[in-house]
C-alpha cells in the first residue's frame, strides 16, 4: 500500500501543567500537603513561606517595559500588585499554630525476634538458618515459605548447605520465641503452639488441644455437635474449651507490629459545629499556608532589565528566572484554588446533609452521590472525587471521612427516598440484638427489613452484611 499525505482537523481537549497540577494537589491529604509545599519550595528558590510584603518596590516598573524577550514582558513579574497570590482565609480552624506531627518508632518485628535468638545457644549455621527463617516471616508472624525453599535460598545466596529437617528443628526453636506462636505455618499449628505453652494440667486447656489437633476443621466451620458427639463431651465443656481457643492470638506479630510502626495522627481538614441553631465551617490553616513570590528573584530580573542582555548566557539567565517565577505563581493559584475548591464542596456537603450535623442521628443521613454535590457546586464529578479523598471533617459527632456521607439510595414503601447507610444501621442493630445460638439467616434479615418498610431482597442484605464485615449466620452461631 503506498503511503499518503492527508490534512485533518480535529477538536480534543487537553490538560494544561496548570490544571494538572490543581488536580493532583485536590486528592492531597492535609499532612501530605504540608510534605508536598516544602518539596515545591526546596525545588523552586522563587516560592518562598510567608506574608507578602504591602511596601512599595524601590523602583518604577514602567522604566523596564521594554520586552526581554518577544514570548514575555518582564513588566508581568516586577508588578507589585501580588494580592492574587496570597493565600489568606478568614476563616482557620482553632488549631492554626499545631505544626508538630505526632510520630512513635520502636524496634521492628524481625529485630525483635533476632535479638532473642542469643538465647537459643545456636552454632554459626543454625544462627543463619534462623535469621532466614525470621527474615520470611510476614507481619502476621507466620512462614507462609516452604522449607524446601528455604534451603534453596541458603545454599545459592549464603553457599551454606542444610538439610530440611536441620531447617526443621532451627524452625521449632524459633517458635519458643516470644510471642508465643511466631513461626507457625498455619493458623492450627499457630494456635497449637500458643495453647501447649499453656499445659498445665488444667482439663479444659487439655480438650481445647484436642480440638485443635482433631477437629480443626469441625471447630471453625462451628459444626458443635459433631465435635460434641466425637469427643463424647458435654455442650458445657465444649464452650469452656472454646472459651480457651479465642483467648488466643491467630496474628501473634500484629502485636509487634503494630508496636514498632509509626503512627501518624489524623488530622481533620475541615470543622464543623452548630453555634446558635447554625452550622459554621472552617479549614484547617495547614489548608491555607501562605505562601509568596521571592523578592530576590524580582530584584534579580529587574537586574537583567537594566542591563544588555546580548549573549547567550544572559538570555539563559532570563529564561530560568522566568521559569521559576511563572512555576511559584503557578503553584500558589494552585493551592489557593485548592483551598476554595475544598470549601465550596465541604459546603455542599455540610447544607445537604444539615440534620445529620445538627443532630448526629445516622438515620437522619441522606441518600447522596458525587453527582447530587457536583451539581450544586458546578465542578466535574472526578473533581468532587478528588476532593473526597483521604479528606476528614471534625463534627460534633466525632472524626469522619468524607466519603462517610455519600451513601446510594433506596425506596420504602410509602416510596420515600432514604440513605443505604439507614438500611444498614438497622441491619447492624438486629444483627447485633440476636439471639445467638440461633443467629438470624439472610432470608430472616430481608423479611425483618420489610416489615420496617424496606423492599430489600436477600442478595441485596447479603451485600450490605458484607460490606459491614459481618459473618454469614453459621459463623456467627455461638454456644
Amino acid at each position: 500500500m503506498a503511503l499518503k499525505q492527508y490534512l485533518s482537523q480535529k477538536l480534543e481537549q487537553r490538560l494544561s501543567p496548570q490544571q494538572i497540577q490543581l488536580m493532583k494537589l485536590l486528592q492531597v491529604p492535609t499532612m501530605e500537603l504540608e510534605q508536598r509545599i516544602k518539596q515545591e519550595i526546596e525545588e523552586n528558590p522563587a516560592l518562598e513561606e510567608g506574608k507578602e510584603e504591602t511596601e512599595e518596590d524601590d523602583f518604577d516598573n514602567e522604566e523596564y517595559e521594554a520586552e526581554v524577550e518577544e514570548d514575555f514582558n518582564i513588566e508581568d513579574y516586577l508588578s507589585d500588585d501580588d494580592a492574587e497570590y496570597k493565600t489568606q482565609v478568614r476563616n482557620k480552624g482553632k488549631d492554626d499554630d499545631e505544626k508538630a506531627i505526632p510520630l512513635s518508632g520502636d524496634q521492628s518485628f524481625q529485630e525483635r525476634l533476632t535479638k532473642q535468638l542469643q538465647l537459643l545457644f545456636l552454632d554459626d549455621t543454625q544462627y543463619l538458618v534462623a535469621d532466614t527463617i525470621i527474615g520470611n516471616l510476614d507481619e502476621s508472624g507466620y512462614l507462609n515459605r516452604e522449607i524446601e525453599a528455604i534451603v534453596d535460598d541458603l545454599a545459592f545466596s549464603a553457599n551454606v548447605m542444610v538439610t530440611e529437617e536441620e531447617v526443621e528443628e532451627v524452625l521449632l526453636r524459633i517458635q519458643e520465641l516470644d510471642p508465643a506462636g511466631v513461626g507457625a505455618r498455619d493458623l492450627r499449628e499457630c494456635l497449637l503452639i500458643q495453647i501447649e505453652r499453656k499445659q498445665d494440667g488444667d482439663i479444659t486447656k487439655y480438650t481445647a488441644k484436642k480440638i485443635l489437633q482433631d477437629f480443626f476443621e469441625e471447630f471453625t466451620k462451628k459444626h458443635y455437635k459433631k465435635i460434641i458427639k466425637k469427643m463424647e463431651i458435654s455442650e458445657e465443656d465444649l464452650k469452656e474449651a472454646i472459651n480457651e481457643i479465642v483467648k488466643l492470638n491467630p496474628k501473634p506479630g500484629g502485636s509487634m507490629k503494630e508496636s514498632s510502626q509509626s503512627f501518624q495522627q489524623v488530622i481533620p481538614d475541615f470543622t464543623v459545629y452548630e453555634h446558635e441553631g447554625q452550622l459554621q465551617l472552617t479549614i484547617h490553616g495547614r489548608n491555607a499556608p501562605e505562601l509568596k513570590v521571592s523578592g530576590d528573584y524580582k530584584q534579580m530580573l529587574k537586574g537583567y532589565a537594566e542591563g544588555a542582555k546580548t549573549s547567550k548566557k544572559d538570555k539563559e539567565a532570563v529564561s530560568f528566572v522566568k521559569q521559576k517565577l511563572d512555576s511559584a505563581k503557578w503553584f500558589i493559584d494552585a493551592i489557593k484554588q485548592r483551598q476554595n475548591t475544598l470549601m465550596l464542596t465541604m459546603n455542599a456537603i455540610m447544607n445537604y446533609q444539615k440534620e445529620y450535623f445538627l443532630t448526629g442521628d445516622e438515620t437522619n443521613l441522606r441518600p447522596m452521590i458525587l453527582k447530587d454535590i457536583a451539581e450544586i457546586v458546578d465542578l466535574d464529578i472526578s473533581t468532587i472525587s478528588r476532593v473526597a479523598n483521604s479528606k476528614y471533617v471534625q463534627t460534633d459527632q466525632g472524626v469522619f471521612p468524607l466519603k462517610y456521607f455519600f451513601s446510594e439510595s433506596l425506596s420504602t414503601d410509602s416510596g420515600e427516598e432514604v440513605s443505604t447507610r439507614e438500611v444498614k444501621k438497622i441491619l447492624s442493630e438486629a444483627i447485633d440484638n440476636e439471639e445467638k445460638r440461633k443467629p438470624l439467616t439472610d432470608e430472616k434479615l430481608a423479611n425483618l427489613l420489610k416489615e420496617k418498610g424496606y423492599n430489600i431482597a436477600r442478595r441485596t442484605v447479603a451485600k450490605y452484611r458484607e460490606q459491614l464485615n459481618i459473618p454469614v449466620a453459621r459463623l456467627r452461631k455461638e454456644l
